[in-house]
């Protein structure tokens, strides 16, 4: 085997986050992507004598496990990569991936409570970020998800089953609205072009949807016909804020220069666990609002009793963990590195009327050593790369008696979870729940005790 060879091969076992890894001979080929029992075609991009690394051509024959049904995109879409294996046989694929992290970590002496399905297993996201450009070069106007393995080609999504009709109505007349006037999308490698993003978020639970157009300076075009076709479109959400955000920045992602409101306000609110929240454009905010009860609901089990208690609430995004857990709590403090977070929070905290919370911008790994009041009970939910070894040391100094930690990456949660274990804390309990339905990825909820 060496590089550029072309191979075929059944798939071994699939690792967290999306992985596959096969035994072939005595070598261990690495793969994104791949499910158990399948047949691949794939091109061999390094080779080592003990491991080799490829990368999927196509599929040649699905696996025994792939019984359910699938939109008309899958297989071009990377988005959900499991959408074909049945959600039960997903979830168990789920734990135990978590639970061999944890073996490999050498964690023990906790008691695993296995996984939470989510209560929605189709048409449970509540935010869409898509990218405007072209399936083929030349080709029309699409506006959508990146092909999978493709850096530039962008496929319509408009049979996606992760979003509800809402947003599918929204896709596919801004595409065509725009398409008929013939304004040139942006483009990444020559920074030139008008037409960047469009974002969807809904408000599940209060049925408010918010429209966000974004592009570049490059055009001067009048948004006034677009606002008035989205306005007329016939959602089952009432569209309550209807946004054009500007940004002319290099990076590929949708960054703000400046926000104009076309209609209604900037935000839209939410609630979860009876307690309301509004979500700005920019705002974090979970994209699986049922999972997310769900989520809380598993947090606050961990905490427990938490009357009278300090509690820190690190890595706080807009502050939902911190005011859940704030009802008995004697202090609550949040603190995130993402300024207009800690606003969201901060606001979110009047809306609730809670007065025993406060939220504080800057990186948790400064901030800690700042804080004057100690806690009782720590909560950590960090973003993917996890916690910072000075922050580790710097929570672990605070001497709390427990720390839940909610994890969105169950690789760097085992590793951040040895660190702890280096400052006398030991894992009680682990549960996992599925906020990600047909996709590799879960969150992972851990109760540490000093």
């Amino acid at each position: 085997m060496k590089r550029k060879d072309i191979i075929e091969f059944e798939i071994g076992s699939m690792e967290f986050g999306g992985e596959s890894s096969t035994l072939i001979g005595k070598r261990k080929v690495k793969m994104k992507g791949g499910i158990t029992g399948q047949k691949v075609k794939a091109v061999v991009k390094k080779a080592r004598s003990e491991k080799a690394e490829v990368k999927l051509l196509e599929v040649v024959e699905n696996s025994s496990i792939e019984t359910a049904s699938v939109c008309s995109h899958f297989g071009q879409c990377g988005g959900c990569s499991i959408l074909s294996v049945p959600y039960e046989k997903q979830l168990e694929i789920k734990s135990e991936q978590v639970v061999k992290l944890f073996e490999e970590q050498e964690i023990k002496g906790f008691d695993f409570l296995g996984i939470e399905g989510s209560p929605v297993e189709r048409l449970y996201r509540n935010k869409m970020e898509y990218t405007f450009g072209d399936e083929v070069k030349g080709g029309p106007l699409t506006l959508g998800m990146h092909k999978k393995g493709r850096h530039l080609d962008i496929i319509t999504v408009d049979g996606c089953e992760l979003v509800d009709k809402d947003f599918i109505k929204v896709l596919t007349s801004t595409v065509n609205y725009f398409a008929e006037k013939n304004l040139p999308y942006y483009r990444v490698n020559s920074h030139s072009g008008y037409l960047r993003n469009l974002v969807v978020r809904k408000g599940v639970n209060t049925n408010e949807l918010m429209v966000n157009i974004v592009t570049t300076t490059q055009e001067d075009f009048d948004m006034t016909e677009y606002k008035n076709m989205i306005l007329n479109l016939g959602t089952e959400a009432e569209v309550v804020s209807l946004l054009h955000t500007i940004n002319d920045g290099l990076a590929d992602a949708v960054n703000c220069d400046e926000l104009r409101v076309l209609h209604g306000r900037d935000y839209i609110e939410e609630i979860v666990l009876g307690l309301k929240f509004k979500i700005s454009p920019f705002s974090f905010f979970q994209t699986n609002t049922k999972g997310a009860e769900k989520l809380y609901s598993i947090a606050r089990e961990f905490v427990g009793d938490n009357e009278g208690k300090v509690l820190f609430d690190l890595y706080s995004g807009t502050g939902t963990i911190g005011q859940v857990m704030a009802s008995t709590a004697k202090r609550v403090y949040g603190i995130e590195i993402i300024e207009e977070a800690v606003k969201s929070a901060n606001e979110n905290t009047k809306l609730n009327g809670l007065n025993n919370c406060e939220f504080i911008a800057g990186d948790v790994a400064k901030v800690v050593k700042n804080l004057k009041e100690k806690p009782d009970l720590i909560i950590v939910d960090p973003p993917r790369p996890g916690v910072h070894k000075d922050a580790i040391r710097d929570i672990s100094g605070f001497g709390a008696k427990e720390i839940v930690y909610i994890s969105c990456n169950p690789k760097t949660l085992v590793l951040d979870i040895k660190g702890f274990e280096s400052y006398g804390y030991k894992v009680e309990k682990v549960k996992c729940m599925d906020m990600f339905p047909n996709t590799p990825h879960c969150e992972t909820v851990v109760k540490l005790k000093k």
